[in-house]
């Protein structure tokens, strides 16, 4: 029982980290398409929305897009569930490895990202896909939601704004954290190769943090 346990957890960990790594890559392409909103014209920002949202390779990319937001999301929960479980009495004296809020708030990191994530998918993704709540634009005389206007009328209200920059602070708590424990569950845990991937883990939790933050600062004090 217990070694069935510990395996069932050890794939899952695995199935996590995968998509966990899976989501960090999609971030940096999605930063750098929202960055392009800070051009002169939003007309690179909307040709790049519309090619996400219409090349059919995309499309079968957003499947499994979703599908590892769907099973990191449901792996975390249920690996959560089974560590309170299996540890239902805290330690006396708790490690850094314990006691690190990077480590020890993942959970409640995880829950106000996915907050976030619905408020903003239903802001932008479902607006544009489905309610037709965007306005459109004409660029080389082709139609195109007007999704730069949108972005740029948001980051006009400072509580989006704040909200915004909060969550993305958030964002980095939790990837400085998972990118790390990532690597370790695929089995990359080398005394070699753990000091670059802690350096790197810090690295991309700052550049993902700081490259979405900086997009409604640039918007709002502009």
């Amino acid at each position: 029982m217990g070694k069935s346990f510990t395996q069932s957890s050890l794939t899952k960990k695995f199935v996590m980290a995968f998509a966990g790594l899976f989501l960090i890559t999609f971030l940096f392409v999605h930063m750098g398409i929202n960055l392009l909103v800070l051009l002169p014209s939003t007309d690179a920002f909307n040709i790049a929305a519309h090619f996400m949202g219409t090349n059919i390779l995309i499309k079968v990319f957003e499947v499994v897009l979703f599908g590892g937001f769907f099973i990191h999301i449901i792996y975390g929960l249920i690996l959560q569930v089974q560590n309170w479980m299996a540890r239902p009495n805290r330690y006396k004296v708790e490690g850094w490895s314990h006691t690190s809020p990077f480590s020890k708030f993942m959970i409640h990191t995880a829950v106000i990202i996915f907050i976030f994530l619905v408020i903003h998918m239903a802001d932008f993704y479902f607006k544009a896909k489905f309610f037709g709540g965007v306005d459109e634009v004409m660029i080389d005389g082709k139609p195109y939601h007007d999704l730069g206007a949108l972005v740029l009328a948001k980051f006009q209200m400072i509580g989006f704004v704040i909200g915004y920059i909060v969550a993305f602070i958030i964002l980095g708590f939790h990837l400085h954290h998972g990118f790390q424990s990532g690597f370790q569950s695929l089995g990359l845990n080398h005394s070699k190769y753990t000091p670059l991937i802690k350096s790197l883990s810090t690295l991309v939790s700052i550049v993902l943090a700081v490259g979405f933050s900086i997009i409604p600062l640039v918007i709002y004090f502009s």
